[in-house]
């Protein structure tokens, strides 16, 4: 009955936490029935693209990638019941994709959930290179992982087919919040707010605001400033953006600043030290990109 839809970048750890969350579903279902709970008459199925037979290629061609969205939702629609949980365990990168499947779940009348599996790039990239080592049918081309974060689109739990939006941190040690999503899926409660489901405590909403706009000022300040010449931006008086290219594109600029907020949500940061902190980072990420 319930869908719950995995997203986040190729090599991010999608695959171990959706198979960790099918483990513990079904862990939970044993559990309801030996005491004759809610739940007791569930069962989990698990798609992912593997499952599915979509090859990683698929993804460097507009058209097949379309194709094989398509197959995704036909699995979905196939297999939501009222007493099945699906996994799917996909990028589900485009934020209309979503909300497509979020129509199936709402058109069956059946909660569903969004797990965001969140890891910098820079790990993706190095965990693809382990895989092309140890499991040759997992890697990917970086520069077809690079390119899906360029066009990433991040869930928002603001609108209702991000809703109830779990996160977790896949480069740390973590634990599946597995209660809450077992009460959002199966028991209908919303989910109870922690340090996996939530980037911020509700008192640290101003920070994650903060850190938002901040990072979104000053890469609007070096988009302007490029439209009137090329080389560094000086950003206030004791900080400038060093370009080593003259110039840097909007794509480039975006997913820099994503990652910087990603690596940063977790954290409490002074508000005057956002913009210090980011520049740096800034700094940093173009001149490795150089």
């Amino acid at each position: 009955m319930p869908l719950v839809i995995f997203t986040g970048f190729p090599c991010s750890g999608k695959t171990l936490w959706a198979k960790r969350l099918q483990s513990e579903l079904e862990a939970k279902i044993a559990q309801a029935k030996e005491n004759s709970q809610p739940g007791s008459n569930y069962r989990v199925t698990y798609h992912s693209d593997e499952s599915l037979g979509i090859s990683h290629d698929v993804y460097q061609d507009s058209n097949r990638e379309k194709l094989a969205r398509g197959s995704q939702i036909s699995a979905v629609k196939r297999d939501l019941a009222k007493n099945n949980i699906v996994i799917l365990d996909s990028m589900a990168y485009i934020k209309g994709f979503r909300y497509q499947l979020y129509c199936e779940s709402k058109g069956m009348a059946t909660p569903h959930c969004v797990v965001h599996i969140v890891a910098p790039i820079e790990k993706c990239l190095e965990w693809n290179e382990a895989n092309m080592t140890s499991q040759e049918a997992k890697y990917w081309n970086s520069e077809v992982i690079k390119q899906l974060e360029q066009r990433y689109e991040e869930p928002n739990r603001d609108t209702k087919w991000d809703s109830p939006l779990f996160e977790i941190l896949s480069h740390m040690d973590e634990k599946l919040p597995i209660e809450e999503m077992w009460e959002a899926l199966v028991l209908k409660k919303a989910p109870v707010p922690n340090a996996a489901t939530t980037a911020q405590p509700t008192s640290n909403n101003s920070f994650l605001q903060d850190l938002d706009k901040k990072t979104h000022d000053v890469i609007t300040l070096v988009l302007q400033q490029q439209e009137l010449t090329a080389g560094n931006v000086q950003i206030t008086k004791d900080l400038q953006v060093y370009i080593p290219s003259g110039t840097v594109s909007t794509a480039q600029l975006q997913r820099i600043r994503r990652s910087f907020i990603n690596l940063n949500r977790m954290r409490s940061v002074e508000k005057d030290r956002i913009v210090p902190l980011f520049v740096d980072y800034l700094n940093k990420s173009l001149d490795n990109e150089g």
